[in-house]
């Protein structure tokens, strides 16, 4: 009896096994490629001195920390106009809050939603601490047989230069868009994009206008981009994680370093930041990160690829390896970045207050209001004052917009024609762009860079060394030429 009894059991396990493996097997089969094909359309080349002209505006410092230097920005605006004349004179400009640019570029079909393509004139200044480190001083804009050198190469001079010369050679071409076309050119992205951004947002609202999509700077093609992929990896943002930035105070009655208390405000206010670091946000695996994955999977070596088609049985360990990088996790998470430390006067006085600043990157699905309420959880202790640091570092997640748009397949389409080579994903942007400020006036909002990048190069932005390649920097021309030309099919 117990004999037969075990030999069920193994018939048992032997079919469940070979029903997960059934199951896995017909899972892995379908999970199928959903790259498109395109022909690779004809490329002309930039207008001559290109890479010229970005070196050009580089030497402006249009840095948006206040207080501001008006008179860069508006030299910045002169040469703009001086080096493109007929987008100057062919396309309708608007002055926004003194800095900001919009251009209006009118098309023949009036019935037919407008594009607004974004960049940004400012730049973050360089850290005076590591000049020494920099190959060209920052706003040298350094010019040689294959680099363009200095701060806002990437970050965000290319973007819109590129535009602007993709403009420029469509206009001398002869060419007039089918539907309309709008650029916005903010000034102070770097500060979270209240004064230039919000106000250009605001004048499109108030005339009414909606967009079909909208297209700013976020995510890049990355040659090593993760899940075992050979091809590089071009993500486009369909959305954008929130900010919140708590600040923590603790009040004491300070004194003599030689009678200290048990604890002090440091270290009360010490002992709450690793509470909360010993406690991070749970990991989700949804949305634009899922979305993500689904692109990534079918075009993954087998491995990868049967793990990616079978989440329900591998979900935990795909975590567990997003959580192992911090990029990565910072795709599946709200984070905790403690930023800022202020306390004490002297090594022997104990301090009467420590404070302290949390910058907190909100996952869509959490909230500003539940992140709160959850950091009030994590501390439990009423020695120390939780609050809200400002309005500009309180910004909800962005919705997800749809990869089933005409802005998501246009992008698509035109990134595969210019990078051929490229696995195309929706993903999810980590850091904050002005795209927030617009989501509400359009169907679909959009983040990409047409920019090629190693992983290592990724410290360029806000790092030392910013630079793009001549050959990059046409790649991206190109890019922006053909998505209009997309757009308006």
């Amino acid at each position: 009896m117990a004999r037969a009894r075990k030999y069920r059991l193994l018939q048992w396990g032997l079919t469940g096994f070979v029903l997960l493996i059934g199951i896995i097997s017909i899972r892995t089969l379908s999970f199928t490629s959903r790259q498109i094909q395109v022909d690779i359309p004809d490329l002309p080349e930039p207008i001559a001195g290109a890479a010229e002209r970005l070196a050009a505006a580089i030497r402006y410092p249009t840095i948006s920390l206040l207080p501001i230097d008006t008179q860069a920005f508006l030299a910045f605006d002169t040469f703009l106009a001086g080096h493109f004349p007929l987008t100057d004179s062919l396309l309708r400009r608007t002055t926004i809050a003194g800095l900001s640019t919009i251009l209006e570029w009118p098309g023949k079909q009036s019935t037919l939603s407008p594009v607004l393509l974004m960049a940004h004139k400012d730049v973050v200044p360089p850290d005076s601490a590591s000049l020494e480190h920099w190959t060209h001083p920052p706003f040298a804009g350094k010019l040689d047989d294959t680099t363009i050198w200095g701060r806002g190469a990437i970050d965000d001079k290319g973007s819109l230069m590129a535009i602007l010369e993709s403009v420029e050679l469509l206009l001398e071409e002869g060419y007039q868009p089918n539907r309309t076309v709008f650029f916005a050119f903010g000034h102070d992205e770097e500060t979270g994009g209240s004064a230039g951004a919000a106000a250009m947002a605001r004048w499109f609202a108030d005339k009414n206008i909606r967009f079909e999509y909208v297209l700013d700077e976020g995510m890049l093609l990355v040659e090593d981009g993760g899940g075992g992929l050979e091809q590089p990896l071009a993500v486009i943002g369909i959305a954008e994680k929130g900010m919140l930035t708590l600040n923590l105070e603790v009040n004491t009655e300070g004194g003599h370093s030689s009678r200290p208390p048990a604890m002090t405000a440091v270290g009360i206010l010490a002992s709450a930041i690793n509470k909360l670091q010993e406690n991070p946000f749970p990991a989700r695996l949804d949305g634009a990160t899922r979305l993500m994955l689904d692109y990534i999977g079918p075009e993954s070596p087998l491995p990868n690829k049967v793990a990616l088609a079978n989440l329900w049985l591998s979900k935990g360990i795909i975590i567990h390896q997003l959580e192992n990088n911090p990029g990565t996790n910072a795709m599946i998470r709200t984070t905790i970045a403690p930023t800022i430390f202020r306390a004490g006067v002297k090594s022997n006085v104990l301090p009467a207050r420590a404070q302290a600043s949390i910058n907190f990157r909100i996952l869509p699905g959490d909230t500003p209001e539940s992140v709160g309420e959850r950091v009030e959880q994590v501390i439990d202790d009423p020695r120390i004052q939780i609050s809200v640091e400002g309005a500009e570092d309180h910004t909800p997640p962005s919705p997800v917009s749809s990869t089933e748009t005409l802005g998501f397949r246009v992008l698509e389409k035109t990134i595969r024609e210019i990078f051929p080579d490229a696995v195309v994903a929706p993903g999810l942007v980590i850091a904050g762009t002005d795209s927030k400020h617009y989501q509400e006036l359009a169907k679909g909002t959009y983040r990409f860079m047409p920019l090629r990048l190693k992983n290592e190069e990724l410290t360029q932005f806000h790092g030392n060394d910013e630079r793009i390649s001549r050959e990059d920097y046409t790649a991206m021309i190109r890019f922006y030429r053909q998505l209009v030309l997309n757009s308006c099919k």
